[in-house]
């Protein structure tokens, strides 16, 4: 079955759509996170299954020196020894972020807690906006049905 987008992205076809996520975007990245936020991405993408997304991101992982076992590992990361604790607060805090309503307190207390043990203030807001702003993204390419590996982005 050859699959085609139902439109071009949302981001591309509104006049500066594009430019607000890609701003905070950047405003995330001067926060520093101690983690690579492209292993986050990949796992909210995994959750909602925009291939687009899990393409690129397992892309961008690669690119930025992650090795294939952690890679592959981000859909288990909890049955595995691959990642540190920050990098676990961060994907449970994905995760708890992006299934809003699979459970009645969608992020508990004790995922909040995780978090603030390994982020500041500015970081731990930061990787919010960063989950949010990914679950955005995967939400446009889904609606639209945009195909991985059609991008030129």
């Amino acid at each position: 079955m050859l699959m085609t987008a139902r439109m071009t992205n949302p981001a591309f076809a509104v006049e500066g759509a594009m430019d607000a996520l890609q701003a905070v975007s950047k405003s995330v990245s001067r926060a520093k996170l101690p983690i690579n936020r492209a292993l986050v991405h990949l796992r909210a993408s995994q959750i909602n299954g925009c291939g687009v997304c899990v393409d690129m991101h397992a892309r961008e992982a690669r690119k930025s020196g992650e090795s294939e076992e952690r890679v592959w590992a981000v859909a288990a990361w909890r049955e595995t020894r691959y990642f540190s604790d920050a990098e676990r607060a961060a994907l449970a805090l994905t995760e708890a972020l992006t299934r809003l309503p699979d459970r009645s307190e969608q992020v508990s207390d004790e995922v909040w807690e995780a978090a603030t043990e390994h982020f500041d203030e500015t970081q731990l807001a930061a990787l919010v906006l960063d989950i949010a702003n990914v679950n955005v993204w995967n939400r446009l390419n889904i609606a639209t049905r945009q195909i991985a590996g059609d991008q030129s982005w």
